[in-house]
């Protein structure tokens, strides 16, 4: 009968997610799963087949400071699981002590005398009412609930030093891109001053092609900086000084993985921010059940034993032992309240916690759904970025042909030009937005998706 005192409320089904059949932007065959937070996620960054990239992620792993900091506070929270867990079980203390007193009733006054004591104190309370081991059950859940904090920072910090680095490559294809439109741009305003020395054309279009020049150099200057800041951001997430760390130019071969069908609705059970917010709700639930428990007595038992004389050299005698053992109990009659706001403030928690798993739920299924429909998109928008650089190509080819030979003015080869490069770029940002969005969706999908 008193066991059944020490449960805790139950948690309203209307308050939870209910997950769908299928993704929206899926192609619906994907299947729903039960929740496998603690299955292996890998080093799913490998599948992009870039050694610097796996190099860079290994590096953050160990030196991150989110990471440091997150795993500091999983050590701190399961110290105070411990501490929590250790009010389950009899405490015993020893102790030890000497004094010397005068003018008591019993000492008369001029006689001062010594006492000495040595003994023990074993104490232990009778969790009747499930009080300590609801405590120490959200404790623990507390704890977890960090485990899984980190493991969501540690997949935050590897996504963001992907998605740095893969923008870095980006820029370093867009840069080479833009430089090589300068040196097109040098050849026209060569041949342009050419003409103009041999009275073919005007100063107008040699302003033109100098105007060309110079504004396509200011467009890599700007890329140069861009390029610098997200290599010191990358720095920062390595742990390391921004002075003394570089990336070096290389041609951007990483390998764009392809994320199977019928995969993420299985995996996205694993991503640990949702698993934080279940724990999180568990254990203020629990702390429901602490809350009521406070309308119950505490029955505590106590006892204690040791040697106590007058003479230190008497200490240890056995005609000098003393004992006593106790039981208490303590029921609280008029608090003012304080029980009753204690439960309604821990039901008011346990209200919020239901709330916020609620919500992180929606959010990653948003997650997951936004990438799902960006990577749609783009491969189709990358389909057409492609056509357009194709023409763009050809545009450019015969207007420098027709130039040449006279046939056309200069605006239509200047204007040919910088459709090429407006859509080279623009197919660039592309191809580096499905990298941006594949990475997205894996951290969407709490990290790898085999």
């Amino acid at each position: 009968m008193l066991a059944g005192c020490a449960s805790v409320p139950e948690i309203d089904p209307a308050s939870l997610p209910t997950a769908p059949a299928a993704y929206k932007e899926g192609d619906g065959r994907w299947t729903r799963a039960q929740p496998a937070e603690a299955q292996p996620r890998g080093e799913w960054w490998r599948a992009f087949g870039d050694p610097v990239l796996d190099d860079l992620v290994a590096r953050a792993n160990v030196a991150n400071t989110g990471i440091q900091q997150s795993a500091a506070r999983l050590a701190q929270a399961r110290a105070t699981a411990r501490i929590t867990d250790a009010d389950r079980w009899p405490q015993l203390n020893l102790s030890a002590g000497a004094s010397r007193v005068d003018g008591l009733p019993t000492i008369p006054a001029g006689s001062p005398q010594t006492f000495a004591h040595i003994g023990a104190n074993l104490s232990y309370e009778i969790d009747l009412f499930g009080r300590l081991l609801a405590a120490s059950n959200a404790a623990a859940l507390d704890a977890r609930a960090r485990e899984s904090l980190l493991q969501s920072t540690r997949l935050l910090v590897q996504a963001e030093v992907a998605q740095s680095y893969l923008a870095l490559r980006a820029l370093d294809t867009e840069r080479a891109l833009v430089r090589d439109t300068v040196k097109a741009y040098l050849d026209t305003l060569r041949l342009t001053e050419r003409r103009h020395a041999a009275g073919d054309v005007a100063e107008l279009d040699v302003e033109r092609s100098r105007t060309e020049v110079a504004a396509t150099e200011s467009e890599a200057i700007a890329l140069d900086r861009r390029r610098a800041e997200i290599e010191h951001a990358l720095a920062v997430l390595l742990g390391e000084m921004p002075s003394t760390f570089s990336v070096s130019e290389a041609p951007w071969a990483t390998q764009l993985p392809v994320i199977p069908a019928g995969v993420p609705a299985t995996v996205l059970t694993r991503r640990p921010d949702v698993a934080a917010a279940m724990d999180g709700l568990l254990a203020a639930q629990q702390r429901v059940g602490v809350a009521n428990a406070a309308w119950f007595p505490d029955v505590s038992l106590t006892a204690a034993g040791g040697q106590a004389s007058g003479e230190i050299s008497d200490l240890f005698k056995w005609s000098m032992r003393a004992w006593g053992v106790g039981a208490l109990l303590a029921l609280p009659i008029f608090d003012g309240g304080r029980r009753d706001a204690g439960v309604k403030s821990a039901s008011a928690e346990m209200d919020g916690a239901a709330a916020r798993y609620r919500e992180q739920v929606l959010a990653a299924f948003r997650d997951v759904e936004d990438q799902l429909a960006a990577l749609h998109h783009l491969s189709e928008q990358s389909e057409a970025q492609s056509r357009a650089v194709a023409s763009a190509v050809r545009t450019t080819t015969l207007s420098d042909t027709r130039y040449r030979g006279g046939f056309v003015s200069q605006l239509e080869l200047l204007d040919a030009q910088r459709s090429e490069l407006r859509n080279r770029r623009q197919a660039l940002q592309v191809r580096s937005a499905q990298y941006q969005a594949t990475v997205g969706l894996v951290r969407a999908l709490g990290g790898g998706w085999s």
